[in-house]
């Protein structure tokens, strides 16, 4: 039988966070041939990648020849932000069950996409399964070292400035290292109504009423949920004031919340009074997208541990926890 030619001028393109789409050129005499192809997909490993995440990608996909160009899917190998390379290699099934095959073509690199809307909505849901009741609060919190304090007092105009959000969560969350803001907590003992003493973050709180960040003119967004192989879990929260370039951003990206009603961060009227409440079994972590000017609020010292282990910085996932995890890639 006469050989197959080398597929060649490979095009990807429609890149999801779990889908791409895939063209080749091959010879016309070979069109009619083809019964199927062999797709070679390898992840690119990187020193600071999850070592929990899926490893076992597997290689040289068989799938039934059909117009080109095909969709590749599938939550059980590709992850989202994640570096690809990709060849193909065609090839005539024949009536012993062998394969004639093709050479490979020449490889190709792509990057998957972060999660879409309605992944997050996704997620979203998730989290409102295990939120818990509302509980009032009345004040944001920052905790962090002294000399971050002194710094924003001393270079900054007294202002807390935003800055870019780390890896930690999802790893297809859209918002992380796009995202500009400054990470605030709302959560409260369940016996006092106030702020732990405890913190991961440093001895030192800034307190503002929460009022100065959430109302009317702010929009909400849910933005993660995730945990670090713990059983508590947390959710991101984006706060921006309307029309602002934070609001803009999580806009086109972020399922947005009714202020007043949803299940993890509300603000609503009553009695005449703006009045707060957060979930109880979730540890939110709220993104105010603009500066915060210190005078706003108050810094104290705090007295109890700094809780190192609840650090969430540059937090990985944890990709085969049920609670927080939906069926596309980790």
């Amino acid at each position: 039988m006469e050989l197959l030619s080398t597929p060649h001028s490979i095009e990807v393109n429609n890149i999801t966070c779990d889908s791409f789409r895939i063209s080749w050129t091959m010879e016309n005499s070979d069109l009619e041939r083809v019964t199927h192809y062999f797709i070679d997909l390898n992840k690119k490993e990187n020193k600071n990648s999850n070592k929990f995440k899926h490893r076992d990608v597997p290689t040289k996909l068989v799938a039934k020849a059909v117009p080109l160009p095909m969709t590749v899917r599938g939550h059980w190998f590709l992850s989202p932000r994640t570096e690809y390379s990709v060849a193909v290699q065609t090839a005539v099934k024949q009536s012993d069950g062998e394969y004639l095959v093709s050479g490979w073509s020449e490889t190709v690199e792509f990057c998957t996409g972060d999660y879409a809307k309605e992944h997050l909505a996704q997620l979203q849901e998730k989290a409102e399964q295990i939120a818990g009741r509302m509980l009032r609060f009345s004040v944001f919190y920052r905790n962090h070292h002294k000399e971050y304090f002194q710094h924003a007092r001393t270079h900054c105009g007294n202002m807390l400035q935003p800055y870019l959000k780390d890896n930690s969560g999802s790893h297809g969350s859209p918002t992380s290292g796009m995202l500009h803001g400054v990470f605030f907590s709302c959560n409260t003992e369940f016996n006092t109504g106030q702020p732990p003493q405890d913190s991961p973050y440093g001895r030192w709180r800034f307190q503002i009423p929460a009022q100065r960040l959430f109302n009317p003119s702010t929009n909400l967004y849910f933005a993660d949920f995730y945990c670090m192989y713990t059983a508590y879990h947390y959710a991101i929260l984006v706060l921006a004031p309307k029309g602002s370039l934070g609001d803009r951003f999580c806009r086109d990206r972020l399922p947005l919340l009714d202020i007043a009603c949803n299940k993890f961060l509300t603000c609503s009227v009553e009695d005449g009074e703006l009045v707060f409440r957060h979930a109880q079994d979730l540890i939110l972590e709220v993104i105010y997208t603009e500066p915060v000017d210190l005078s706003l609020g108050t810094l104290g010292e705090i007295s109890g541990h700094q809780l190192m282990s609840l650090s969430t910085a540059d937090a990985k996932k944890d990709p085969s926890c049920k609670t927080c995890n939906i069926s596309v890639g980790r």
